[in-house]
């Protein structure tokens, strides 16, 4: 159970803080949520307390893990497949999880797939989606801003 200011990671959305927790009734069900501020473009998203553990939510990591977050960002492209469709639901699968270090790696994978050549449309939104996850749960982490986080991303990315 989380509690009003704690930072958790919401896996597809991204990292953000509890700002409170509520009864709604949505569809004629009451039901407990997280409201949770998501602090890239100031978004809230409503978490079912009953679905925390299903959905993978966890605890923002911490400075520590920041730097290995950084290293995995720095290391060499990993191995994806060649077919378009299998690298999307690979890399699909790997955002699901809501592990930080497999965003990562596909946030690196897709920046370099992207300079040698241009990313289709749907491999383009995949890199938009981790990049925005991967920054929101680097600027808790660590509270640096935004331009700071991205412009270390695209500078630790060989």
């Amino acid at each position: 159970m989380f509690n009003i200011g704690d930072k958790i990671s919401y896996p597809v959305h991204g990292a953000g803080v509890i700002e409170a927790i509520e009864e709604k009734e949505i569809l004629g069900k009451s039901r407990k949520y997280y409201i949770m501020r998501i602090p890239l473009n100031n978004m809230k998203v409503m978490i079912p307390l009953d679905n925390v553990e299903d959905i993978g939510i966890r605890p923002v990591i911490g400075t520590k893990e920041v730097e290995q977050v950084i290293a995995v960002l720095a290391a060499d492209v990993t191995k994806m497949p060649q077919n378009w469709n299998r690298r999307y639901r690979a890399n699909m699968d790997r955002i699901k999880s809501g592990d930080i270090y497999e965003i990562a790696e596909v946030v690196r994978n897709l920046i370099l797939r992207d300079r040698e050549k241009a990313l289709s449309t749907g491999e383009r939104k995949i890199l938009n989606n981790a990049k925005q996850i991967l920054l929101s749960e680097i600027i808790l982490a660590s509270n640096m801003s935004e331009e700071e986080v991205t412009k270390l991303i695209e500078e630790v990315v060989k």
